[in-house]
């Protein structure tokens, strides 16, 4: 008996190790398809709950596409409520998983044939690079999965006359709810619910357990998976937060309805299918995943501004973003250091715009303190983010984002440098193109896409030309006596000062451009790059 027991548990990890090979190579390989799929079908709840359903089919992971999703949110990329229809989506696509054990593992028992597969797929990800080396390891946990269950199979056969529902809580109100507080607290442990789903469909069909407990077990595990992204909130910000707790309130409250619904549906399906048929049970985790989503999409809105409230906000602080638990995802890192650099170039653009306007004044001290503390953490988070050596398409974006921070790094020096913006609006030449530069930094802290690196690009060109015309009248004027040369040196000053400002804010929008891209086309050799990364 002991050795069916051990049999079962080295069974799990075989499945669990084989889920996590192939989620990971599933996510790799499909990872920015996945997130241009998200960001580009959640225009309403109806449409993100079907692109979460189609994502978490395909890469075989709620929590991959949870944390994924977490992490458009602390960007921006997201908003809360287009968050929640994603949420709806990936509790159906979790149970495409139960399909392929009930369908192919248990009733085909592929753990045999996938014997030369699990060799097939070990050799390519241990001789191979790249895209071929990702494959293998899909191959190789694929394989892994089907040998598990053929092992808690073989295991769950060998002590079935001891393995009884009686010695499990009693197939009613109270041994059910037992029962589930025991698949949540699995889940919580191993942090798969589609091992903890498997071994149930595995004892239920060797008779160890009733419908009725796999029922309770597979709401409890449903319950349970929402642990991993509350996990991925901790230090993140408010609207981080929110979808996590969404995220385990969604699936408390289906899991309270199907739960009250146990009697009525589990006798329907099992007499439909059978009362050990494992298909049963994965019909009913479907049944009761979808019928979720039917119930929740009408209110959405009153269920995101619930959650508002369950969740008050606070004051949003510039780096509340950076998320050190995405750090494991490179893209999701990325999406959170964007989403701090448009923070805090917009809090920049903001401090200009209204030193830059009739009557405006200095740059207060604190200002340039809280930004000077922000882009030094940001700074820390894009040192820590690592990019796979194949990664080209990672790498242009981390590149990008390095870019903009080395701009946003230089402009936040301009700020310091009261002197030489003094002359910018008493010099009746300079006052003109300094107004516009003003006009244009409050448009784009107003709103993200507030203003386009183009239009940028065509004002820094502008003021190029205007301050040139004005440098060689400001060089005549003192030839001809009318100005004196400490005069000239402060208007060239605030002419040199102008055109950087200009040059870096331009910079700065238009490598965010780049980094919001998924294939962005820009050099990765770049000695600023490395600057900013601190690698030189």
């Amino acid at each position: 008996m002991q050795l069916d027991i051990l049999t079962i548990l080295g069974g799990i990890g075989l499945f669990l190790f084989g889920m996590q090979s192939m989620t990971g190579a599933l996510r790799e390989l499909a990872s920015r398809q996945m997130r241009a799929f998200l960001s580009r079908f959640t225009t309403s709840p109806l449409t993100g709950a079907l692109s979460g359903a189609a994502t978490t089919a395909v890469i075989q992971s709620s929590s991959a596409t949870m944390v994924t999703v977490i992490g458009f949110v602390g960007a921006g990329l997201m908003s809360f409520p287009q968050a929640v229809g994603v949420i709806y989506g990936a509790n159906i696509g979790t149970t495409m998983t139960g399909w392929i054990v009930a369908l192919l593992g248990l009733k085909l028992k592929l753990g045999t044939i996938a014997l030369p597969g699990l060799l097939a797929g070990a050799l390519a990800a241990t001789l191979s690079h790249g895209t071929a080396a990702r494959i293998g390891r899909l191959l190789a946990g694929f394989s892994l999965v089907f040998i598990g269950l053929d092992m808690m199979q073989e295991g769950a056969a060998g002590f079935e006359a001891w393995l009884s529902p009686d010695i499990l809580p009693p197939d009613s109100w109270a041994g059910r709810a037992l029962l589930l507080v025991l698949g949540a607290g699995v889940t919580v442990v191993i942090q798969s619910s589609s091992a903890g789903v498997a071994a149930t469909l595995v004892l239920l069909s060797s008779g160890a357990i009733t419908l009725g407990q796999g029922a309770a077990l597979i709401i409890g595990m449903d319950v349970g998976t929402t642990f991993t992204a509350i996990l991925a909130t901790v230090g993140g910000s408010l609207d981080m937060r929110r979808t996590a707790i969404a995220h385990m309130a969604y699936n408390v409250v289906t899991g309270a309805v199907a739960f009250a619904l146990l009697g009525l549906i589990v006798p329907l399906l099992a007499g439909l299918l059978g009362p050990q048929d494992p298909t049963a049970l994965v019909a009913f985790h479907t049944i009761f995943n979808v019928a979720g989503v039917i119930i929740m999409l009408p209110v959405t809105a009153p269920f995101a501004r619930l959650i508002e409230r369950l969740v008050p906000g606070r004051a949003a602080t510039l780096t509340e973003a950076l998320n050190r638990r995405l750090l494991d995802d490179p893209s999701a890192a990325m999406d959170a250091a964007r989403g701090c650099a448009g923070r805090i170039m917009r809090e920049m653009f903001g401090a200009l715009g209204r030193s830059l306007k009739p009557g405006g004044g200095r740059i207060p001290a604190d200002t340039t303190r809280r930004l000077d503390s922000a882009l030094d953490a940001l700074h820390l988070y894009l040192a820590r983010i690592q990019i796979p050596a194949d990664g080209v398409h990672l790498m242009n974006r981390y590149s990008a984002l390095l870019h903009q921070y080395d701009h946003l790094n230089r402009l936040a020096q301009r700020l310091t440098q009261d002197e030489d913006m003094h002359g910018l609006t008493t010099d009746i030449g300079l006052r003109r193109p300094a107004l516009a530069f003003g006009a244009a930094m409050r448009r784009g802290a107003q709103t993200e896409g507030g203003l386009t690196g183009a239009s940028l690009a065509r004002l820094e060109r502008l003021i190029a030309g205007r301050t040139q015309r004005l440098r060689r009248s400001a060089l005549l004027r003192e030839h001809a006596g009318l100005v004196g040369v400490r005069d000239v040196f402060e208007l060239t000053d605030a002419m040199r000062w102008l055109e950087r400002a200009a040059h870096n804010a331009a910079r700065c929008v238009h490598y965010g451009e780049l980094a919001a891209s998924d294939t962005p086309d820009v050099p990765v050799s770049d000695r600023m790059a490395q600057v900013a990364a601190g690698e030189v």
